[in-house]
């Protein structure tokens, strides 16, 4: 998998491997995932994803991340506090021999809501992407009434190019054709 290597910082954010981040021992990968997915900021994402986390539940989340695609840890650079995940989907390229297509999903905190990080924590992957020659795109499901979302994507370059359904916009950027 391309993304199984995927790390990166940003000015605030260092984003990486869920399972390499040095957590303080009491706290450990479940209680982080179980402060970041809240009934709030789980509103938007897959029906399956929504509501309250209890460690147990975290923890069988993180097995089924792990089965399905490369997970990254949010953290804040200065006092390394978990703030949100981004899941990544690698879908080969229909035409290109080990290209792939990305598809992304982020969730931080509400607690750090408002301040920009969602931008910073896109654009970082952006960044990370576009050297790589075998990512092609980039796109993300957006809920149709999550502006903000809607927001980060286009201040990232994304456009909207599609409905999933009638609940869900596809927003994508193109990196190579």
């Amino acid at each position: 998998m391309i993304c199984s290597a995927c790390e990166y910082e940003t000015s605030r954010l260092w984003v990486g491997d869920w399972h390499l981040v040095r957590l303080q021992p009491e706290r450990g990968l479940a209680a982080a995932v179980s402060e970041i997915l809240t009934p709030e900021t789980t509103r938007s994402l897959p029906p399956q994803w929504r509501g309250s986390y209890t460690l147990e539940r975290a923890r069988a989340w993180i097995a089924e991340r792990d089965e399905e695609s490369p997970t990254l840890l949010v953290t804040g650079r200065e006092a390394g506090k978990p703030l949100g995940l981004v899941v990544l989907f690698e879908l080969p390229a229909e035409d290109e021999a080990e290209v792939v297509d990305l598809r992304l999903g982020y969730v931080l905190n509400e607690s750090v809501w408002g301040r920009g990080l969602a931008t910073e924590l896109v654009s970082g992957l952006v960044s990370w992407c576009r050297p790589r020659n075998s990512i092609r795109s980039l796109a993300g499901g957006v809920a149709v009434d999550n502006a903000a979302s809607a927001r980060v994507l286009t201040k990232n370059g994304f456009r909207a190019v599609g409905n999933l359904n009638e609940d869900e916009q596809i927003y994508e950027l193109r990196l190579r054709d």
